[in-house]
């Protein structure tokens, strides 16, 4: 059947159509990021998903860990730490794309015990009471919340009587998972997760003055195959929208 040539260019066009949006793949982002950003980067991803057709899966960890695995090379596209030391290591041995490197949040320390304890406080020093037999901070080597921790009571002089008490996790999640069921008596970790909990109560807020500074770095891993994916995740989370989610999640954008 000899059709009209109108039709011929319509279907033509509507096959070369089709064929481009083909070609046109989403790509899968891997994103390391502190395990302190669980909640509020899960929320994010959802809307950046549905804008962009990609699909981002986390890796949510200690910091640290998270620093050895790519230099381990883990494939990442991106890396979202809860301290500027973690991202400082990576940056000087080459693994980032360094002028995509950008601070975009900021957090403080709080003393957390469960909803349901009789325990109080009226400042750090009282940690150093008998009656707070196990205190959960993350590790202290590895872990940049258990590091802020460690260097906070350092400075308020009580480490040395805390010390034998700590008892150094894994992450933050898992210090806050220590006192949520009560297997420890209190702990130390970002108001962020406190404030993400029903199972405990903040006992003392550290001033922002008087704490660590303690900053979220993100950046682009060097050797990403979604390099121009990750940039476009990395401007999608920086904007105002997703600062917003932030802030209501506890976090101090810095952008």
């Amino acid at each position: 059947m000899n059709l009209p040539l109108w039709i011929r260019r319509s279907g033509a066009l509507l096959l070369f159509t089709i064929s481009t949006l083909s070609m046109v793949k989403a790509d899968d982002l891997t994103v390391f990021a502190a395990a302190s950003l669980t909640d509020a980067l899960k929320e994010i991803a959802t809307g950046y998903e549905k804008s962009s057709r990609d699909k981002v899966f986390f890796n949510f960890e200690a910091s640290g860990t998270l620093e050895l695995q790519i230099k381990k090379g883990a494939p990442a596209d991106v890396f979202i730490s809860a301290d500027e030391a973690k991202m400082n290591d990576l940056g000087k041995d080459g693994l980032l794309l360094t002028e995509s490197r950008k601070d975009l949040l900021a957090n403080s320390l709080v003393i957390i015990v469960p909803s349901d304890s009789p325990l109080t406080l009226s400042s750090a020093a009282q940690l150093t009471d008998p009656k707070f037999k196990r205190i959960a901070v993350g590790e202290t080597h590895i872990v940049p919340a258990g590091i802020y921790a460690k260097e906070y009571l350092q400075k308020i002089g009580i480490w040395t009587q805390i010390e034998p008490r700590a008892v150094p996790l894994e992450n933050v999640r898992a210090a806050l998972a220590a006192v949520e069921t009560g297997n420890a008596d209190a702990g130390i970790v970002y108001k962020t997760d406190a404030l993400h909990s029903k199972k405990v109560k903040i006992a003392f807020e550290v001033p922002i003055a008087e704490g660590p500074s303690i900053v979220y770095p993100i950046a682009l891993v060097k050797d990403s195959r979604h390099q121009v994916a990750a940039k476009k995740f990395l401007d999608y989370i920086s904007q105002q929208d997703s600062l917003k989610i932030f802030a209501r999640c506890g976090f101090i954008p810095k952008s």
